[in-house]
């Protein structure tokens, strides 16, 4: 029996593990870096260890420090969650190596699974359907569009998509580039990229015993970057001899490598309905929490069951209902999902969704880690219903803080395409982005208004209005790229506002304004920290900025300046690239990596390169000097 599980992982995956512990009467125990400090699945634990630094690789990545760190706290058992080591079969090895009972399969299934091209050699043996590769230097026009894919690692690294041949070098070595980074290992291959394919997947379970579970599929289409945004189970309108093909498949892949624990085999779905094998993910998913609400089960007390050497019931349990689940993430979708990092002062969702979050009120979203901040996930006994609940609750949350992708979902959800699941594939947001991220019929500009009316109020102590003739009071407010100067009188006849004719102010309070228009009301919520203003209402919300009326001569910079977007690594420098360089509008000068992303930085114009301040290696802050494009 499992007594105390230490959790190799952080954030929300760490807090989940947790929360199965405490309802199984396990103690727990966690292990942190130093921006992790302060971190709630360190606050839940029962005890935490200390890995001194603040980069992965020198802290969750470090295997044997966390094997020591197991060995000190005295648990008994280690639980990798998902990402960092949890595909690392020497790190599986070393926990089991030091007398440690592992939470998932095999060193040697790993190791199976853990190189894509060897996994494909494995279940094409097995009888696996799966796309043949394709030889990059034998490649042809006829063979576009390719998918170039690293070997090792996941979550988008080392993915490129190439639609000309002559881009095919180049993507090669820059995926080759970034897999080196991010996991240690090169070796990428090429494979045909299908277009408009659906990303379709089989939770499996085995357990010691010979019995191996498919607990259904999930579609995981809708990707940005090829990582998931939203996901559901089951997988709508596939046939049943689909879905029977890929019940099959994915057991065969168990029983090919002699599978333990939790895992998920991944399959590219065509319009032709045909499945092919893409990769096994020898761990427990993201999005896990659909195939447990549709089940009724607790896979991580399925996979502490398996890993004590008990076995599964005979017969996997029958699902019920549809289950949605919606990745909610600190970045800008319309600034090239440009990550956001910062306090995040308030994340409250209503009644009724699940909510698994790795972050709570007043915490920071740090530079180093994934942007994630919750998945939230709703059932219901039908799809419409499921998807109609979730978009609702995330239309009605509170997310205060960095800016976030929260409209982007709520848009993605009710667009027609994904509403009657005509439009489920991976080019969802290839297609739809421009649209579901421009501002919508409330604009910003009335939140505004609502902003300058509760400050105002807020400020004064005759809560801003005036019985006797003055100028209008201004405020100024900026909402992504757009300021919003806004002129208005309060008096005895009520409000008098430029630019919104006929609105009426029915309620004015310091966090609160009711305001109609020929005829409707909306409610406003404000709610302010520092220059910031979060404006929330039914018909979406909006973060704005006060803009002071006398600008600071000082913070202006010299034309031509490219500032970093967000605090990161210059991870690389365009080959050759050197001061006095002629460049063109559009050419990569470097690239920046934060929150597990990298970033291109190019020139917005031509010109010529007068500085280059940036060093490869350099931790740079938002707003640092990266490069100077002179006209």
């Amino acid at each position: 029996m499992i007594r105390s599980v230490l959790v190799a992982n952080r954030g929300e995956i760490a807090r989940r593990v947790f929360r199965t512990c405490r309802e199984l009467g396990i103690s727990t125990v966690a292990v942190h870096s130093d921006a992790d400090a302060g971190a709630p699945h360190v606050r839940e634990a029962d005890a935490a260890v200390r890995l001194p630094g603040d980069a992965p690789a020198d802290t969750y990545l470090r295997g044997e420090a966390i094997v020591r760190a197991a060995l000190a706290a005295g648990a008994d058992a280690v639980h990798p969650g998902y990402g960092f080591l949890s595909e690392n079969a020497a790190f599986a090895a070393a926990v089991t190596g030091a007398g440690l009972t592992w939470i998932g399969p095999p060193p040697a299934a790993i190791e199976a699974m853990a190189s894509k091209t060897r996994a494909k050699e494995l279940m094409a043996a097995a009888g696996v359907p799966l796309l043949a590769p394709v030889d990059p230097a034998a490649a042809t026009e006829a063979d576009l569009p390719l998918l170039v894919k690293a070997a090792a690692g996941g979550g988008g690294r080392g993915m490129r998509v190439v639609t000309e041949l002559t881009d095919l070098p180049a993507e090669l070595k820059a995926a080759e580039a970034e897999a080196a980074a991010a996991f240690g290992d090169g070796e990428v291959f090429v494979e045909p990229y299908i277009v408009g394919g659906r990303h379709v997947e089989v939770q499996i379970l085995a357990d010691a015993h010979g019995t191996v579970w498919t607990l259904g599929t999930r579609d995981c289409s809708l990707q940005r970057r090829h990582q998931k945004v939203i996901e559901e189970a089951p997988a709508p309108g596939l046939p049943d001899a689909l879905r029977e093909t890929l019940h099959r498949a994915a057991a065969q892949a168990a029983r090919a490598i002699d599978y333990r624990g939790a895992g998920t085999v991944e399959f590219l779905v065509p319009a032709d309905q045909r499945a092919y094998f893409l990769e096994m993910n020898t761990r427990l998913q993201v999005e896990h929490p659909v195939t447990e609400e549709i089940y009724g089960v607790d896979l991580v007390a399925l996979q502490i069951r398996v890993a004590e050497g008990r076995a599964l019931e005979a017969a996997e349990p029958a699902p019920s209902g549809h289950a949605v689940e919606a990745r909610l993430y600190a970045e800008d979708p319309a600034a090239g999902w440009r990550p956001g990092t910062g306090t995040l002062h308030r994340l409250a969702l209503p009644d009724g969704v699940r909510l698994d979050s790795g972050v709570t009120d007043g915490d920071t979203v740090s530079v180093h880690y994934d942007p994630l901040l919750a998945k939230v996930i709703a059932w219901a006994p039908t799809r419409d219903e499921a998807v109609r609940k979730l978009a609702g609750a995330l239309e009605h949350a509170r997310v205060h803080g960095p800016v976030t992708n929260r409209e982007l979902l709520v848009r993605s959800l009710r667009h027609p395409e994904f509403a009657d699941a005509t439009g489920l594939d991976t080019g969802f947001y290839d297609r739809h982005l421009a649209a579901l991220t421009e501002d919508g019929p409330a604009g910003a500009g009335i939140f505004a208004l609502a902003a300058a009316l509760a400050d105002a109020h807020g400020r004064s102590r005759f809560g801003g209005f005036r019985n006797v003739p003055s100028g209008p009071a201004t405020k100024t407010y900026a909402c992504a790229d757009t300021a919003y100067e806004i002129r208005y009188r309060l008096g005895r006849d009520g409000l008098a506002a430029e630019d919104f004719p006929g609105v009426r102010l029915i309620r004015l309070a310091s966090d609160e304004v009711i305001l109609e228009t020929d005829g409707l009301r909306r409610t406003f919520t404000v709610s302010r920290y520092g220059d910031r203003t979060y404006v929330d209402s039914p018909q979406g919300a909006r973060t704005l900025t006060a803009v002071p009326r006398f600008p600071d001569p000082a913070a202006r910079t010299e034309p031509g300046s490219l500032l970093a977007p967000m605090p990161g690594t210059v991870v690389r420098i365009a080959d050759g690239l050197a001061e006095g360089d002629r460049v063109e509008a559009g050419q990569p000068l470097l690239w920046l990596e934060a929150m597990k992303m990298e970033h291109k930085i190019t020139a917005p114009a031509p010109g010529t390169l007068t500085a280059l301040p940036a060093r490869t290696g350099q931790q740079v802050e938002m707003g640092a000097l990266l490069a100077v494009v002179a006209d």
